[in-house]
């Protein structure tokens, strides 16, 4: 492949995968404020389905290996059991 064309290439899904990513981060984000303010609250609840879903979607749409996104949904329900266990 010409080298023109796949830098364009490489250009176009850093910017797709950027988005997704990035929306979950913010998603991961918010999910442990909301678990550090109240982890009893049903808002922590859906920030963290939410958390949840964004990174199922990253590893369906392969910006992030499902085994990363699996790790990363299990430190985050992980950290609300403990959080919610202490209060």
């Amino acid at each position: 492949m010409p080298s023109k064309k796949s830098h364009r290439k490489q250009l176009k899904n850093q910017e797709y995968n950027k988005t997704i990513s990035s929306k979950a981060r913010n998603a991961i984000k918010e999910a442990k404020k909301a678990i550090t303010e109240d982890p009893s609250s049903e808002k922590t609840t859906i920030s963290v389905k939410k958390a949840i879903q964004s990174l199922d979607k990253a590893a369906q749409k392969g910006v992030i290996h499902k085994n990363n996104a699996g790790r990363r949904k299990s430190r985050l329900v992980a950290t609300l059991d403990r959080a919610s266990n202490k209060k």
